[in-house]
């Protein structure tokens, strides 16, 4: 049986159990009210100095704290594995990426330019941007240092100081990344607090904060939103997703079934952009089904699943599956609770879902593949269209005219055509609805983490 957790008090400590097998990695004290004010308070004090710095000296501090970060990126990664049981070469893959974020954010700093504006010939008109001042970054588990490191590295660069605030389900993870960067910067201008939602909510109260940058839940997103009406903060936010994938008739059904497993079981779901609801057109329905419950089975199979991050999101999961199926979903393949110690939970495939289902309505953030049948492409579309969320979506199709239809009616802000998680480097996209607002990555961030003065200089009059 799981280890049982150790009972503590949430908003004193938080105690992590190993996801594989339920053993204690350890417990850390949660901030206080008077250690969050502090970290605010030294991170307005160190502000001044910061923002007074060149762009050229943040870019090299920015340098030095990457190079700190990969000198400790397989400590960071142990880690990792330990609070949230991602395996360890994908964690690392991580610790790498937030790596190679914050060079390029080191060397993108320092060139965020204004523009010259056209005035008058002996006149000089110009834009600068400036630091907001105190960002609050609130990051998630799922990818918890690479993701951190965006927010982080756009922030700092740009002339602000920062309080972080990582997820309570990987605050080991989250503090000691908090230490590893702030040995390369001035004292006050990066601040790591651990804590639960109590933490959260303080932080997002507070006077002296400008930037509240949250990536997580949809729920958690609004209720920052609504707190920055009160103290005047500019909110960015990538919340939650139902990613959709829509297959057409003319492509190779086990190729689509290929992407459909990756896009649904990669990293066991847990990620932002996976894939959460399919419509496949019933002319490749049968034997795109097959495939995909396949690969399934032979994930199961070999156990090749991680363990979800704990197992109260084990219990939220099935929760959803089972509520689905007595709505009249069919199981092919996974839907079931594991015997034994850890989260872990089946790759699930459910056919025959419809609409209104809660795996279809929701974002299920687990390895499940719910898929139901279309008549046409555009009614895939359609469904696609027809939710509250709107992060990213991907169709599959040999036809430029139904690829061009897709980025015309899906209002997301993300759209991948043949390929699940296919894009360039220095992409970004504006969430839309439910999923969040602005710019929450690429060189689009800067822009977020700054504001724009326009400046207007001419010569007075001659005296006498």
């Amino acid at each position: 049986m799981t280890t049982a957790a150790p009972t503590t008090d949430p908003t004193t400590e938080l105690t992590v159990l190993d996801p594989r097998d339920g053993s204690v990695v350890g417990t850390v004290a949660a901030a206080t009210e008077d250690e969050v004010r502090a970290a605010v308070a030294a991170a307005r004090a160190a502000a001044r100095d910061w923002a007074r710095t060149a762009p050229e000296q943040r870019g090299k501090a920015l340098r030095a704290a990457a190079d700190r970060l990969s000198e400790h990126a397989r400590e960071l990664a142990e880690l990792n594995t330990r609070e949230t049981g991602k395996p360890f070469e994908e964690a690392l893959g991580g610790v790498e990426a937030g790596i190679g974020t914050l060079y390029q954010y080191a060397e993108l700093g320092p060139v965020h330019r204004g523009r010259s504006l056209r005035g008058d010939v002996l006149a000089a008109d110009y834009t600068v941007a400036e630091p907001r001042g105190v960002v609050v970054a609130l990051t998630p588990w799922n990818d918890p240092v690479a993701v951190a490191a965006g927010l982080l590295g756009a922030a700092l660069v740009s002339g602000n100081t920062v309080v972080h605030k990582p997820s309570e389900r990987c605050p080991h993870v989250g503090a000691r990344l908090g230490e590893i960067l702030a040995e390369a910067l001035p004292a006050g201008v990066l601040g790591t607090v651990s804590g639960g939602a109590a933490v959260g909510e303080l932080l997002t109260g507070l006077p002296g904060v400008d930037v509240l940058a949250h990536v997580g839940s949809t729920a958690t997103g609004e209720a920052i939103a609504r707190a920055a009406v009160g103290t005047g903060a500019h909110v960015i936010r990538e919340n939650g997703g139902n990613d959709a994938l829509v297959i057409d008739d003319d492509v190779d059904p086990v190729w689509a079934a290929e992407q459909a497993a990756l896009g649904a079981f990669a990293n066991v779901g847990q990620i932002c952009v996976a894939v959460e609801r399919i419509y496949v057109h019933r002319a490749v329905a049968e034997p795109f089904l097959e495939a995909l419950t396949e690969l399934a089975r032979r994930r199961n199979a070999e156990g090749a699943l991680a363990p979800l991050v704990d197992e109260r999101m084990r219990e939220e999961v099935h929760r959803q599956v089972a509520d689905s199926v007595a709505a009249g979903a069919v199981v092919l393949e996974g839907a079931r609770v594991p015997e034994g110690p850890g989260a872990f939970y089946p790759a699930t495939v459910l056919g025959e879902c419809a609409p209104g289902m809660t795996v279809m309505a929701e974002e299920t953030f687990g390895p499940v593949a719910p898929v139901q049948v279309v008549d046409s492409f555009a009614e895939g579309l359609r469904l696609a269209a027809a939710d509250r969320y709107g992060l990213a979506a991907t169709v599959l199709t040999g036809r430029i005219a139904h690829a061009q239809q897709a980025v015309a009616e899906l209002p997301v802000g993300t759209l991948k055509v043949n390929n699940v998680f296919g894009g360039a480097p220095g992409g970004a996209a504006q969430p839309r609805r439910a999923s969040g607002a602005g710019f929450g990555y690429g060189p689009e961030l800067l822009d977020e983490m700054t504001q724009v003065k326009v400046v207007h200089i001419e010569m007075p009059p001659a005296r006498g």
